[in-house]
């Protein structure tokens, strides 16, 4: 029994004379999750700009002199699933922070979580605005452009028409109701006097085409604006190019110039549409060709928006811990507040007032070239010119 003791506290003197050196190797945990079965036209490109960044960190010694390590998991895009697995990530895993959620409600149950649980979340793509404004809280900061600024950038360009009778479409959910609810209020601050909205909600990846085209077609719009994206936008194309919805109608959609969503058209993407995209072949500063060679020669195909998110995204976790220097939540927290971060679209701020990245969206027109849908007459529309007064914004976030 005495050998057995003594074998037992030499090997515990043992571990606690090596345990500063042996916690220092240890990663620190990034807890990421994601609508990965149900969204993966996007997130397989953001998986690998999260790969991209995680390697690049590394290469360069890490952060805090440890490496980064992503702990993932699948939140199968609701709320209920992406609680229970970000608390298996916070219990069982000890991840320093979590990030990630692409569905608006997904990311208000997560951001509700971190609020409870008193840990940093960022927010990746949830484009609601309630997620910094009036849900928002201390623990909460989001990447991507909201749906408010997203509207903005296309409202200046529908105002110019003067159109008075407005359908919108748009899948009933808490992002399409958002960006339903900017675009109305937008307009309706700039449009003359008389302006009419007839809503078209449909149900999230379940569109019927058919009858939806036809009842926009009886309400005889002068324009349109949608918030479809990925297989629900591809068949509203389809349908509505069959029943001529779209002849001498202007169409505004968020989104819609994202490679994930107008790539799959092929030659059947619409011509002349308004939207928010990523023109990814024709976007050369510095910062994105960098990113874009790096991208190209790691996977051996071209990124689309998710993985400027996916990337981004963990580069927003490394410069948050740095600033800190540490992974306790309060300082982490701290860091966050008017953190700036290189991306491959040029620095951005996370705001301290609302927590609200400033990364803007490219605004131009839908065009086919060689057989393929992309963007032309684009301008990148810096997120910071597209918000709110920094009054109004304090009145729609509650108090800390």
């Amino acid at each position: 029994m005495s050998r057995r003791l003594c074998t037992a506290a030499a090997a515990l003197v043992l571990a606690l004379s090596a345990s500063p050196a042996a916690l220092a190797q240890q990663p620190i945990k990034l807890g990421e999750l994601n609508s990965y079965k149900q969204f993966a036209a996007f997130l397989d490109p953001y998986k690998n700009g999260m790969q991209l960044a995680l390697e690049e960190i590394n290469a360069a010694g890490g952060v805090l002199g440890r490496p980064l390590a992503i702990v993932s998991r699948d939140d199968n895009g609701t709320p209920g699933d992406a609680v229970r697995v970000a608390e298996e990530l916070l219990t069982r895993e000890n991840v320093a922070l979590l990030m990630g959620t692409f569905p608006s409600n997904v990311g208000l149950a997560v951001a509700d979580l971190a609020k409870q649980r008193k840990v940093l979340f960022i927010a990746a793509e949830p484009l609601t605005d309630k997620i910094v404004w009036e849900n928002g809280n201390a623990y909460t900061f989001r990447l991507r452009a909201s749906t408010y600024m997203q509207t903005a950038m296309l409202v200046p360009e529908a105002a110019k028409l003067n159109k008075k009778r407005w359908a919108i479409v748009y899948p009933n959910y808490e992002y399409g109701t958002a960006a339903t609810t900017a675009f109305k209020q937008q307009m309706t601050a700039r449009a003359p006097a008389g302006i009419e909205f007839i809503e078209f909600p449909v149900p999230l990846g379940k569109i019927d085409p058919g009858p939806t085209v036809q009842a926009m077609l009886d309400a005889k719009p002068d324009a349109i604006f949608s918030s479809l994206f990925g297989a629900d936008l591809a068949r509203f194309v389809r349908e509505g190019e069959l029943r001529g919805l779209f002849k001498d109608r202007p169409v505004f959609n968020l989104l819609g110039g994202e490679p994930e969503y107008l790539d799959p058209l092929k030659d059947e993407a619409p011509v002349g549409w308004w939207v928010t995209g990523y023109p990814w072949y024709s976007l050369d500063t510095p910062a994105h060709q960098r990113f874009l060679k790096a991208y190209e020669a790691r996977f051996h195909d071209y990124p689309r928006l998710g993985a400027v998110v996916g990337y981004s995204t963990v580069k927003t976790a490394a410069a948050a811990l740095r600033k800190a220097g540490s992974t306790d939540t309060a300082k982490l927290v701290a860091a966050m507040q008017d953190l700036d971060v290189d991306t491959p679209f040029g620095i951005v701020r996370y705001r301290a007032l609302d927590h609200q990245s400033t990364m803007g969206a490219f605004v131009g027109r839908t065009a086919v070239k060689d057989g393929k849908g992309v963007m032309v007459d684009w301008h990148y529309a810096d997120g910071k010119d597209y918000l709110p007064p920094d009054a109004i914004v304090r009145k729609l976030r509650p108090a800390p």
